[in-house]
Protein backbone atom coordinates (compact mmCIF):
# COMPACT_ATOMS: atom_id res chain seq x y z
CA UNK A 1 0.00 0.00 0.00
CA UNK A 2 1.69 3.02 -1.29
CA UNK A 3 -0.21 5.89 0.04
CA UNK A 4 -1.89 6.45 3.72
CA UNK A 5 -4.81 9.31 2.63
CA UNK A 6 -4.81 9.84 6.65
CA UNK A 7 -1.51 10.60 7.07
CA UNK A 8 -1.54 13.08 4.44
CA UNK A 9 -4.86 15.21 5.29
CA UNK A 10 -3.17 14.82 8.48
CA UNK A 11 -6.35 13.25 10.34
CA UNK A 12 -7.40 10.09 12.41
CA UNK A 13 -8.60 7.00 10.68
CA UNK A 14 -12.24 7.96 12.13
CA UNK A 15 -12.68 11.18 11.18
CA UNK A 16 -16.28 12.21 10.93
CA UNK A 17 -17.05 13.95 7.09
CA UNK A 18 -17.24 17.05 8.06
CA UNK A 19 -13.58 16.69 9.75
CA UNK A 20 -12.35 15.63 6.37
CA UNK A 21 -13.75 18.37 4.50
CA UNK A 22 -12.52 20.93 7.39
CA UNK A 23 -8.73 19.08 6.88
CA UNK A 24 -9.03 18.97 2.96
CA UNK A 25 -9.79 22.81 2.95
CA UNK A 26 -7.55 24.27 5.24
CA UNK A 27 -4.70 21.77 3.54
CA UNK A 28 -5.40 23.02 0.45
CA UNK A 29 -5.47 26.69 1.11
CA UNK A 30 -1.90 26.30 2.47
CA UNK A 31 -0.59 24.20 0.08
CA UNK A 32 -2.56 25.68 -3.34
CA UNK A 33 0.59 26.41 -6.02
CA UNK A 34 -1.12 30.47 -6.23
CA UNK A 35 -0.53 30.79 -2.09
CA UNK A 36 2.71 28.48 -1.67
CA UNK A 37 4.40 28.89 -5.02
CA UNK A 38 4.45 26.37 -8.01
CA UNK A 39 7.69 24.53 -7.09
CA UNK A 40 7.17 20.75 -8.67
CA UNK A 41 7.52 19.49 -4.87
CA UNK A 42 4.57 21.99 -3.99
CA UNK A 43 2.41 20.75 -6.96
CA UNK A 44 2.93 17.15 -6.52
CA UNK A 45 1.71 17.85 -2.70
CA UNK A 46 -1.38 20.00 -3.64
CA UNK A 47 -2.02 17.34 -6.37
CA UNK A 48 -1.75 14.65 -3.07
CA UNK A 49 -4.07 16.45 -0.55
CA UNK A 50 -6.56 16.32 -3.28
CA UNK A 51 -6.31 12.87 -4.51
CA UNK A 52 -6.65 11.94 -0.24
CA UNK A 53 -10.06 14.39 -0.20
CA UNK A 54 -11.66 12.41 -3.90
CA UNK A 55 -11.01 9.18 -2.10
CA UNK A 56 -11.98 9.36 1.68
CA UNK A 57 -15.00 12.02 0.90
CA UNK A 58 -16.41 9.38 -1.33
CA UNK A 59 -18.28 6.91 1.03
CA UNK A 60 -18.25 4.31 -1.85
CA UNK A 61 -14.80 4.83 -2.35
CA UNK A 62 -13.85 5.55 1.58
CA UNK A 63 -15.45 1.97 2.58
CA UNK A 64 -12.65 0.25 -0.04
CA UNK A 65 -10.05 1.87 0.96
CA UNK A 66 -10.23 1.33 4.54
CA UNK A 67 -10.64 -2.63 4.11
CA UNK A 68 -7.79 -2.31 1.55
CA UNK A 69 -5.92 -0.54 4.51
CA UNK A 70 -6.73 -2.37 7.50
CA UNK A 71 -6.39 -5.97 5.05
CA UNK A 72 -2.63 -4.22 4.27
CA UNK A 73 -1.85 -3.57 8.32
CA UNK A 74 -2.80 -7.17 8.94
CA UNK A 75 -0.46 -9.15 6.24
CA UNK A 76 2.07 -6.29 7.26
CA UNK A 77 1.77 -7.27 11.05
CA UNK A 78 1.89 -11.16 10.47
CA UNK A 79 4.79 -11.00 7.72
CA UNK A 80 6.72 -8.89 11.01
CA UNK A 81 5.67 -11.55 13.23
CA UNK A 82 7.97 -14.65 11.61
CA UNK A 83 11.12 -13.26 12.30
CA UNK A 84 12.68 -16.24 11.43
CA UNK A 85 11.67 -16.11 7.81
CA UNK A 86 13.85 -14.49 5.44
CA UNK A 87 12.89 -13.04 1.90
CA UNK A 88 14.28 -11.47 -0.62
CA UNK A 89 10.71 -11.63 -2.80
CA UNK A 90 8.90 -8.44 -3.25
CA UNK A 91 8.36 -6.59 -0.39
CA UNK A 92 4.81 -6.56 -0.86
CA UNK A 93 4.40 -10.55 -0.93
CA UNK A 94 3.37 -11.68 2.49
CA UNK A 95 4.53 -15.37 3.91
CA UNK A 96 1.68 -17.26 2.39
CA UNK A 97 2.93 -16.09 -1.03
CA UNK A 98 -0.01 -14.31 -1.36
CA UNK A 99 0.98 -11.04 -3.82
CA UNK A 100 -0.49 -7.76 -3.03
CA UNK A 101 -1.05 -4.00 -4.18
CA UNK A 102 -3.54 -1.54 -3.20
CA UNK A 103 -3.62 -0.22 -6.14
CA UNK A 104 -5.14 -3.92 -8.21
CA UNK A 105 -7.54 -3.88 -5.34
CA UNK A 106 -8.35 -0.02 -5.16
CA UNK A 107 -8.73 -0.06 -9.02
CA UNK A 108 -11.03 -2.87 -9.21
CA UNK A 109 -13.28 -2.20 -6.55
CA UNK A 110 -13.30 1.43 -8.27
CA UNK A 111 -14.22 0.05 -11.60
CA UNK A 112 -16.91 -2.05 -9.93
CA UNK A 113 -18.79 0.81 -7.60
CA UNK A 114 -17.81 3.78 -9.57
CA UNK A 115 -21.19 4.24 -11.78
CA UNK A 116 -23.33 3.52 -8.35
CA UNK A 117 -23.19 6.87 -6.73
CA UNK A 118 -26.42 7.54 -4.23
CA UNK A 119 -28.58 10.29 -5.31
CA UNK A 120 -28.13 13.29 -3.50
CA UNK A 121 -30.45 16.29 -3.27
CA UNK A 122 -30.11 19.60 -4.36
CA UNK A 123 -29.84 22.45 -1.59
CA UNK A 124 -32.17 24.59 -1.05
CA UNK A 125 -31.98 28.55 -1.99
CA UNK A 126 -33.60 31.09 0.10
CA UNK A 127 -34.25 34.68 -1.14
CA UNK A 128 -36.48 37.89 -0.60
CA UNK A 129 -39.07 39.28 -2.70
CA UNK A 130 -40.82 43.09 -2.02
CA UNK A 131 -44.39 43.83 -3.20
CA UNK A 132 -46.21 47.04 -2.60
CA UNK A 133 -49.50 46.86 -0.41
CA UNK A 134 -51.61 46.67 -3.54
CA UNK A 135 -49.72 44.19 -4.58
CA UNK A 136 -50.45 41.86 -1.23
CA UNK A 137 -53.90 43.03 -1.27
CA UNK A 138 -54.71 42.29 -5.20
CA UNK A 139 -52.28 39.48 -5.44
CA UNK A 140 -49.28 39.52 -8.52
CA UNK A 141 -47.03 38.12 -10.52
CA UNK A 142 -43.01 38.55 -9.96
CA UNK A 143 -40.20 37.98 -12.65
CA UNK A 144 -37.43 36.27 -10.39
CA UNK A 145 -33.69 36.44 -11.57
CA UNK A 146 -32.31 33.80 -9.50
CA UNK A 147 -28.34 33.21 -9.61
CA UNK A 148 -27.98 29.54 -8.55
CA UNK A 149 -24.91 27.79 -7.86
CA UNK A 150 -24.05 23.97 -8.36
CA UNK A 151 -21.74 21.57 -7.94
CA UNK A 152 -19.46 21.40 -11.25
CA UNK A 153 -21.06 18.21 -13.35
CA UNK A 154 -16.85 17.56 -14.25
CA UNK A 155 -15.25 17.31 -11.57
CA UNK A 156 -18.32 16.60 -8.66
CA UNK A 157 -17.03 19.57 -6.91
CA UNK A 158 -13.48 18.04 -6.56
CA UNK A 159 -12.24 21.02 -8.11
CA UNK A 160 -9.43 18.59 -10.13
CA UNK A 161 -9.47 16.02 -12.76
CA UNK A 162 -6.56 13.43 -12.94
CA UNK A 163 -4.43 15.83 -10.81
CA UNK A 164 -4.86 18.83 -12.93
CA UNK A 165 -7.48 22.04 -12.53
CA UNK A 166 -10.66 21.00 -13.23
CA UNK A 167 -11.34 23.10 -16.95
CA UNK A 168 -14.90 23.18 -16.77
CA UNK A 169 -15.04 25.43 -13.33
CA UNK A 170 -11.75 26.64 -13.43
CA UNK A 171 -10.86 24.87 -9.70
CA UNK A 172 -13.94 26.31 -8.27
CA UNK A 173 -15.77 22.96 -8.04
CA UNK A 174 -18.57 24.84 -8.25
CA UNK A 175 -20.48 26.86 -11.50
CA UNK A 176 -23.09 29.69 -11.17
CA UNK A 177 -25.77 30.64 -13.85
CA UNK A 178 -28.53 32.98 -13.32
CA UNK A 179 -32.09 31.56 -14.49
CA UNK A 180 -35.19 33.76 -14.90
CA UNK A 181 -38.97 32.58 -13.84
CA UNK A 182 -42.13 33.56 -12.79
CA UNK A 183 -43.70 33.11 -9.34
CA UNK A 184 -47.27 34.42 -8.39
CA UNK A 185 -47.72 35.82 -5.37
CA UNK A 186 -51.56 35.16 -4.36
CA UNK A 187 -53.78 37.94 -3.17
CA UNK A 188 -54.38 38.85 0.85
CA UNK A 189 -50.48 37.75 1.56
CA UNK A 190 -49.24 38.24 4.57
CA UNK A 191 -45.92 40.15 5.42
CA UNK A 192 -42.98 37.62 6.10
CA UNK A 193 -44.73 35.07 4.80
CA UNK A 194 -43.04 32.55 2.68
CA UNK A 195 -43.60 30.82 -0.59
CA UNK A 196 -42.28 27.34 -1.28
CA UNK A 197 -41.18 26.77 -5.10
CA UNK A 198 -40.40 23.50 -5.48
CA UNK A 199 -37.40 22.43 -7.52
CA UNK A 200 -36.18 25.53 -8.08
CA UNK A 201 -33.22 25.28 -5.80
CA UNK A 202 -29.91 23.62 -6.49
CA UNK A 203 -29.58 20.67 -8.74
CA UNK A 204 -29.68 17.29 -7.00
CA UNK A 205 -26.54 14.83 -8.24
CA UNK A 206 -26.49 11.33 -9.24
CA UNK A 207 -30.02 11.68 -10.36
CA UNK A 208 -30.73 13.24 -6.83
CA UNK A 209 -34.15 15.48 -6.72
CA UNK A 210 -33.51 19.38 -7.49
CA UNK A 211 -33.83 21.57 -4.22
CA UNK A 212 -36.46 23.79 -3.47
CA UNK A 213 -36.81 27.76 -3.84
CA UNK A 214 -37.83 29.74 -0.62
CA UNK A 215 -39.45 33.53 -0.87
CA UNK A 216 -39.43 35.43 1.91
CA UNK A 217 -42.09 38.25 1.08
CA UNK A 218 -41.44 41.81 2.29
CA UNK A 219 -44.86 44.09 1.92
CA UNK A 220 -44.00 47.76 1.68
CA UNK A 221 -45.68 50.86 2.86
CA UNK A 222 -46.01 53.58 0.44
CA UNK A 223 -44.06 57.05 2.04
CA UNK A 224 -46.77 59.26 1.71
CA UNK A 225 -49.56 56.93 3.31
CA UNK A 226 -50.30 53.59 5.43
CA UNK A 227 -53.08 51.30 5.21
CA UNK A 228 -55.27 49.73 7.35
CA UNK A 229 -56.84 46.34 5.99
CA UNK A 230 -58.66 48.22 3.22
CA UNK A 231 -58.45 51.56 4.59
CA UNK A 232 -55.99 54.25 3.66
CA UNK A 233 -54.42 56.63 6.18
CA UNK A 234 -53.54 59.81 5.32
CA UNK A 235 -52.20 62.75 6.66
CA UNK A 236 -53.22 66.56 4.87
CA UNK A 237 -51.57 69.81 5.95
CA UNK A 238 -53.85 72.79 6.03
CA UNK A 239 -52.67 76.10 7.58
CA UNK A 240 -53.89 78.40 10.51
CA UNK A 241 -56.36 80.71 8.55
CA UNK A 242 -58.34 77.14 6.79
CA UNK A 243 -58.53 75.76 10.00
CA UNK A 244 -59.91 78.95 11.43
CA UNK A 245 -62.24 80.05 8.79
CA UNK A 246 -62.59 76.47 6.86
CA UNK A 247 -61.98 75.99 2.94
CA UNK A 248 -61.49 72.98 0.57
CA UNK A 249 -58.25 71.47 -0.05
CA UNK A 250 -57.07 68.98 -2.49
CA UNK A 251 -56.52 65.44 -1.76
CA UNK A 252 -55.14 62.89 -4.15
CA UNK A 253 -56.89 59.23 -4.08
CA UNK A 254 -56.82 56.12 -5.72
CA UNK A 255 -59.22 57.59 -7.53
CA UNK A 256 -57.84 60.53 -8.53
CA UNK A 257 -57.98 63.83 -6.94
CA UNK A 258 -60.95 64.96 -4.41
CA UNK A 259 -61.61 68.39 -3.23
CA UNK A 260 -62.02 67.78 0.48
CA UNK A 261 -63.90 70.73 2.51
CA UNK A 262 -62.44 71.66 5.65
CA UNK A 263 -65.18 73.14 7.95
CA UNK A 264 -64.79 76.09 10.34
CA UNK A 265 -63.07 75.85 13.49
CA UNK A 266 -60.89 72.39 12.46
CA UNK A 267 -59.01 71.06 15.17
CA UNK A 268 -55.61 69.70 15.04
CA UNK A 269 -55.90 65.89 14.36
CA UNK A 270 -59.21 65.88 13.84
CA UNK A 271 -59.58 63.09 11.07
CA UNK A 272 -61.86 63.03 8.27
CA UNK A 273 -63.07 60.04 6.58
CA UNK A 274 -63.57 59.85 2.75
CA UNK A 275 -65.75 57.31 2.17
CA UNK A 276 -65.26 54.55 -0.58
CA UNK A 277 -61.82 56.03 -1.46
CA UNK A 278 -59.46 53.20 -0.14
CA UNK A 279 -58.32 49.83 -1.67
CA UNK A 280 -61.04 47.83 -3.46
CA UNK A 281 -60.99 43.62 -3.29
CA UNK A 282 -63.32 41.73 -4.38
CA UNK A 283 -66.08 44.33 -5.15
CA UNK A 284 -65.21 45.56 -1.43
CA UNK A 285 -63.40 49.56 -1.45
CA UNK A 286 -62.09 50.79 1.87
CA UNK A 287 -62.06 54.18 2.85
CA UNK A 288 -59.45 56.84 3.10
CA UNK A 289 -59.23 58.60 6.66
CA UNK A 290 -57.47 61.81 6.50
CA UNK A 291 -55.80 62.97 9.79
CA UNK A 292 -55.78 67.13 9.60
CA UNK A 293 -52.28 68.63 10.67
CA UNK A 294 -52.55 72.77 10.82
CA UNK A 295 -48.74 73.76 10.02
CA UNK A 296 -47.36 77.21 10.01
CA UNK A 297 -46.30 78.41 6.54
CA UNK A 298 -41.77 78.42 6.85
CA UNK A 299 -41.95 81.77 5.25
CA UNK A 300 -44.19 84.53 6.17
CA UNK A 301 -43.99 87.75 4.85
CA UNK A 302 -43.51 90.99 6.79
CA UNK A 303 -47.48 91.89 6.06
CA UNK A 304 -48.35 87.96 7.68
CA UNK A 305 -46.45 88.65 10.71
CA UNK A 306 -47.75 91.99 10.90
CA UNK A 307 -51.31 90.62 10.78
CA UNK A 308 -50.60 87.45 13.14
CA UNK A 309 -49.42 90.41 15.92
CA UNK A 310 -52.61 92.85 15.23
CA UNK A 311 -54.74 89.03 15.87
CA UNK A 312 -52.83 88.62 18.98
CA UNK A 313 -53.41 91.88 19.93
CA UNK A 314 -56.91 92.08 19.27
CA UNK A 315 -57.44 88.10 20.49
CA UNK A 316 -60.05 88.30 23.47
CA UNK A 317 -59.72 84.62 24.60
CA UNK A 318 -57.24 82.62 26.96
CA UNK A 319 -56.84 79.41 25.41
CA UNK A 320 -54.54 78.11 28.90
CA UNK A 321 -57.03 79.00 31.30
CA UNK A 322 -58.50 76.47 31.94
CA UNK A 323 -54.35 74.71 32.04
CA UNK A 324 -53.83 72.79 35.61
CA UNK A 325 -51.30 70.82 37.21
Amino acid sequence: MTKDYYKILDIPEFSSAEEIKSAYRHLARKWHPDVAGNSPDIIARFKEINEAYEILSDNTRKANYDKARRFYSYAKTSKENKTNYKTTENPNKTSSGFHFRWEDIFSSKQKESSNVKPPKRGDDIYSDVEISVFEAINGTTKIINMLQTNICPKCSGRKFVNGSQCSHCKGKGETSTYKRFSVKIPAGIKDKSKIRVAEEGEKGLNGGRDGDLYLTIHIKEPKNYKTDGLNILKNIAITPSEAVLGGNVTVPTLRGNISLKISPNTKNGQKIRLSGCGIEQNNKFGDMIVTVEIQIPKNLTDEEISLYKRLQEISGENIRERLEW
